[in-house]
């Protein structure tokens, strides 16, 4: 099978995460540096980061690992990557649990709220070849937002760093808050996952987010949670079919 999939089916991350360890070098096959692609076969040795995931005539997994699901709140200041190059606090130390889980898409370092962690690495895959992935964030920015600035948001922004329009989305403010609070926040529900998107829609349009906090994804809510902590879940807190998870 390919690399990132053999990492994957190890337990070890998604072919995504896979795909950047491989580009890092991080990743031996048969004591050379792994390329992007490379089939594994099981007479085939495998290293991360120098230590031994697969040993040369085993299968690719002996025995399924226990599947986790994890739900945390990510506080602001931790990061999503493992890599080394990354000083802060990642949210696999933050969390650490006693079985190697990694994160499910992203949240940037200056961004908080729901992330979700798995061991389970083809899960993110069936996850996102459905179309399952629409997430809800309530953002701050630094000055009143207009009625236009919230149309056009909703419309989709032209970000042309990207070269790209962010999708049509659902966007309002809660009338429950007083109003000088109001004016500067707003909920935005995402189904695309560009780079920073909320920060370079609200920076295209001229503010600046001063708070941004995922508070949903799917049918799951942050609420019970603190920043910091976490809990197992199952698939169907997410609204998903337990079929889903992998074989």
């Amino acid at each position: 099978m390919r690399i990132n999939k053999c990492l994957s089916e190890l337990g070890l991350c998604s072919r995504r995460e896979a795909d950047r360890w491989i580009a890092e070098g991080r990743v031996r096959l048969n004591g050379e540096t792994a390329e992007m692609g490379q089939q594994v076969e099981e007479k085939d040795r495998l290293e991360l980061d120098g230590k031994l995931v697969k040993k040369a005539g085993k299968a690719v997994r002996a025995q399924a690992p226990r599947r986790v699901l994890l739900a945390c709140y990510k506080p602001r200041g931790v990061v999503c990557s493992c890599s080394d190059k990354d000083r802060a606090k990642n949210i696999v130390e933050l969390v650490n649990y006693p079985e190697r889980v990694y994160p499910i898409g992203r949240l940037d370092k200056d961004s908080e709220g729901l992330i979700l962690l798995t061991n389970q690495g083809e899960l993110v895959n069936r996850i996102n070849r459905g179309g399952r992935n629409e997430k809800e964030y309530v953002v701050t920015v630094d000055r009143p937002l207009t009625r236009e600035a919230l149309d056009r948001l909703a419309d989709g922004v032209e970000l042309s760093e990207l070269n790209q329009k962010t999708r049509p989305c659902e966007v309002w403010q809660d009338l429950r808050l007083p109003p000088g609070r109001r004016q500067r926040q707003f909920h935005i529900v995402l189904s695309q996952g560009l780079n920073r998107q909320i920060r370079r829609m609200c920076e295209a349009l001229g503010y600046e987010v001063k708070r941004l906090k995922r508070v949903r994804i799917l049918s799951l809510r942050l609420e019970g949670l603190r920043p910091g902590e976490f809990r197992e879940i199952g698939l169907s807190e997410l609204g998903l079919s337990e079929e889903l998870w992998p074989e």
